[in-house]
This record gives C-alpha cells, sequence and structure tokens, in this order.
C-alpha cells in the first residue's frame, strides 16, 4: 500500500511563499497556497497606470552571478534561468551635493579614481573603502540549510568561502553610516554614505550590498518585480501546486499545540498535515494565531523602535520625455525643505527606468522619487483621516514635484504625475507592519535581528518570511521559504529534488 502523501498548506503568496510552495512540491507534498491579493508576489510586485508600468520592488537583486548558491536558489524557483538577461547599468548609486557629483560604479577602480580625484585629503579612507568592498564580495546568504541546523563541519565550510568577510564586520560592522561618513572630510561623499540605506544601519550593510552590485552578484533582471514573481508563480503552478489567490486566510487552525490547517475568510476549512506562514509575522501573531505565542524575543524587538527600527517610504512616480531627462540610474540631491508624514525632508531620490524600455511608451520614461519614512511617520499617516491623508499625498505630490523641477528644469512641461504611494500602501496591500518593505534595521551596539522559523508551543507550523533574519529583503524570503520545507523534509526523512516530474 502506498503511503498518503502529505498536504503542506501555505499562507501568503509572496516570495517567501512562493518559494516555499516551490520546494514543497520538489520535496513530493501536496501543497495549496493562498493568497489574499488577486495576484501573487507580495511585496515584489508592480502595477499598470496611464499606459505605463511602476515597478515597486527590485533595485538590485543579490544572487544573479552564475556558479553562486543564491543564484542556484533563484534557478530552482524559476526566478531566473540561462536566457535571463538583466540591464545594462553602470552605477550603484549617485549623490549630488551643492556643486559636486560622486557616483558609485560597478567598476571599483573607477570609484576609486573619481573619489580620489574629488578628494585627494581623503585618500586613506578612499582606498580603505575600495579594499574592504572587495573583500565583502565574498559574503553569502547561506543557503544550503538554516543556520541554526549548521554543524561543525557546515561552519568549517562556510568560513573557508567567507574568510574576508570577517575583516569587513571588525572595521565597519561595529559603526553605522552616520559614523563612516564622519570618517571624510568632502561633503559629497559624507553625503554618499548616508543616502542609500537608512544612516542608523551598520556600515557593513553598505559595503555589502555594493559589492553584490560591483562583483556581477547584483544585477537588475529585465521585466522587473512583477514579471519576476509571476515566473515564479507559473513554476508552481507548472510542478503541480494549487495557487489560490484572491483567497484571505482568516486564522491557522491549532489542536491540541499543533497546526493542522487554515479556515479561509468564508468560512472554508482546509485541513493539511503541515502549516507555512508566508506572511508578516506581525499579521500571523495578531491575526492568525495570537499574540500568547509570540516569544520574549519577539515582542521586545517589535517594542522597541528606537533600537530596531523600521522603515518604509513615500513614493511617486512620474512619466518623462526621455530627450528631456538624461541622467541615469539612481541619483541623491538636496532639495527645498518640505514635510510629509510629519517629517521634515531635506534630500530626496530619484530613479530613472530608462533601461526598461517595455515601462513606457516610445520616446518616455518612468521617473521614480523615494522619501524614506520611519516608524514615526507610519503612525503620522495612521492617525489621518481620511480626507486628511488624500491631502497629504496631494501635498507631497506636488512638493516632489516641485523640487525635482528645480533640479531638473528641462523637465519643465515634460512631466506627468502616474502614482503615489505610502507606508499605508503597504499595510493595505501587503498587511506590512508600520509599513515596513524590508525587516528589522541592525544598529550598531544591537545584535542582528535572527530567529528559527518556527513557532513555540505549535507542533507543524512554520515561518517563511523576510522577517526572521535582518535586514530582510529578497535573499530572505527565497531562502526563508527553502529552510521551512527543509525542516518539514527532515523530519519526514524526505529529500528535497531539484527537479522532479509528477
Amino acid at each position: 500500500m502506498s503511503e498518503k502523501k502529505k498536504k503542506i498548506v501555505i499562507v501568503g503568496g509572496g516570495i517567501a511563499g512562493l518559494s516555499a510552495g516551490i520546494y514543497g512540491r520538489l520535496a513530493g507534498y501536496d501543497v495549496d497556497i493562498y493568497e489574499k491579493n488577486q495576484v501573487a508576489g507580495g511585496q515584489c510586485m508592480g502595477w499598470n497606470r496611464k499606459g505605463y508600468h511602476i515597478d515597486n520592488c527590485i533595485h538590485w537583486l543579490t544572487g544573479t552571478k552564475e556558479g553562486t548558491s543564491l543564484r542556484e536558489v533563484w534557478e530552482t524557483v524559476g526566478a531566473l534561468d540561462e536566457d535571463t538577461e538583466f540591464a545594462d547599468c553602470e552605477s550603484f548609486y549617485t549623490s549630488i551635493k551643492g556643486d559636486f557629483k560622486v557616483t558609485l560604479w560597478k567598476d571599483l577602480e573607477r570609484t576609486k579614481a573619481e573619489l580620489l580625484r574629488l578628494s585627494p585629503e581623503d585618500e586613506t579612507e578612499i582606498k580603505k573603502f575600495v579594499e574592504y568592498v572587495k573583500y565583502a564580495v565574498a559574503c553569502e546568504v547561506p543557503t544550503e540549510k538554516p543556520i541554526d541546523a549548521m554543524g561543525i563541519a557546515d561552519y568549517i565550510r562556510m568560513g573557508a568561502s567567507m574568510a574576508d568577510v570577517p575583516k569587513v564586520m571588525k572595521e565597519y560592522g561595529s559603526i553605522d553610516l552616520e559614523d563612516m561618513s564622519e570618517r571624510f572630510k568632502h561633503p559629497a561623499i559624507k553625503a554618499m554614505f548616508t543616502d542609500y540605506l537608512p544612516r542608523e544601519y551598520a556600515a557593513s550593510s553598505l559595503l555589502v550590498s555594493y559589492a553584490s552590485v560591483a562583483s556581477g552578484n547584483g544585477e537588475i533582471p529585465m521585466g522587473g518585480s512583477l514579471a519576476m514573481a509571476q515566473r515564479m508563480a507559473k513554476r508552481f503552478q507548472d510542478l503541480g501546486g494549487h495557487l489560490c489567490c484572491d483567497a484571505p486566510v482568516s486564522r491557522i487552525l491549532i489542536e491540541k499545540g499543533k497546526a493542522t490547517g487554515i479556515e479561509i475568510t468564508d468560512k472554508k476549512v482546509v485541513k493539511a498535515d503541515y502549516v507555512i506562514s508566508a506572511v508578516d509575522t506581525m499579521e500571523m501573531f495578531e491575526h492568525l494565531i495570537g499574540k500568547k505565542y509570540m516569544d520574549k524575543k519577539w515582542r521586545s524587538c517589535y517594542a522597541d523602535c528606537e533600537k530596531y527600527p523600521l522603515f518604509t517610504a513615500v513614493q511617486a512616480a512620474f512619466a518623462v520625455e526621455r530627450d528631456a531627462y538624461h541622467e541615469k540610474g539612481t541619483l541623491f540631491f538636496e532639495c527645498a525643505p518640505f514635510e510629509t508624514g510629519g517629517k521634515k525632508v531635506e534630500r530626496i531620490s530619484v530613479k530613472s527606468y530608462e533601461y526598461e524600455p517595455g515601462f513606457a511608451p516610445t520616446g518616455k520614461t518612468v521617473l521614480q522619487v523615494n522619501v524614506p519614512q520611519f516608524d514615526r511617520e507610519y503612525l503620522y499617516w495612521k492617525g489621518l483621516t481620511r480626507e486628511e491623508y488624500k491631502k497629504q499625498k496631494k501635498e507631497t505630490v506636488k512638493a516632489i514635484e516641485e523640487r525635482v523641477l528645480t533640479q531638473f528644469p528641462g523637465l519643465q512641461g515634460h512631466m506627468e504625475f502616474l502614482a503615489c504611494w505610502t507606508p499605508m500602501t503597504y499595510e493595505r496591500y501587503c498587511n506590512a507592519y508600520h509599513g515596513a518593505y524590508m525587516g528589522f534595521i541592525t544598529k550598531k551596539g544591537m545584535k542582528s535581528f535572527r530567529v528559527k522559523g518556527t513557532v513555540k508551543g505549535i507542533k507543524n507550523l512554520y515561518i517563511a518570511s523576510q522577517w526572521i533574519m535582518a535586514p530582510g529583503g529578497l535573499p530572505v524570503a527565497v531562502t526563508a521559504g527553502k529552510f521551512a520545507v527543509w525542516r518539514i523534509a527532515r523530519k519526514d526523512k524526505r529529500e528535497i529534488q531539484q527537479n522532479h516530474s509528477f
């Protein structure tokens, strides 16, 4: 008699949920994914406005370099393959301060030469920075198994492959980006180091991010975020998985300390041998299982937004004529002060999507503006009435447009507003806690947040979410999906196949 095939039910069809679904099928389980929105992808999303496509997520994708372990994961879940094309981008980003412009190029030697020409007096720190970015290239996200399941042999292999990474952590892991900027004298270089990531971030985070881009391991897949999520959804369904969209889950069923299935908002019950929660973890604790299962570590981090802050953004997209805008990539610049979300803003960024011709009609391109926001700003937006919210958005768009036109006067008469979204958009669409699109920020002096993908007191419930390890993001999400299934498969003494026919 053949063994009854076991079933996994996954709550949430974002990148972590889709990853878990795919690996679940590769391990031979029946798998259902229930997603509250009409399409899968979660925050890895894009949408259309007035004939233009607006991309919400991918600024660069860690794990694009062939031969790396994370690239193998992306290929396994169908996000990338040998035919995937990547955007032809020369730089990470550019910062403008007064009359000075400084760029972190993909070519590290070009970056070093430009910085040295700009500020010879910063030579020592410039050369050190570039040297340590080269060390940081060795930093890779563990993909074979969860860190807590690693043995001595695993750590030895990981240590050998990332031998230079401890140097980076020793020099830049104990300072934040504000501290790092103070090591330099030139105002443009100082501004550059606090532009891209929140200045509260450990400085090592920027070096690792830049190293990914500079080494070719942080490219931008053509087609953007939605297209990548759709490739993963197709992969899951091609493997025989069941993807049910427009199906919000109201609770995870728990019987005698064991997860036994889910209840959808229409009261339909779906029974399962295992449940994987691939949603925002506060959504899980608050609505799906109850806060009584939130342990001390989760509680302390959620309760202290000073020690463990979260960031989000107000963003606006505009259609512009290519002939009127000649910049490429992401640029940061100072502007006349304005307020949004109750916060004073003096620097903003613009990103051009000229490398994606399919995002706009011929002769046009999409320009997106990002204004960082944090927990306090989220609470400001949350406290507004509907009319106040609409008014604040309108005023924000006007302020942004005025400042972009001041910086780039050639856009006058060649720029059209497309859309604006706020921390409340992320909360509404993805149930994102405080509107955050990344996990907890690792500040200097604070231990980086990491937990097991399990819930104490509930058997057969596993977490696949960017929230289980700082700083979150797509690499954590896709590996969290794999690791949730890894734990289940190990329990059942099963292997995850690289490919499978059913």
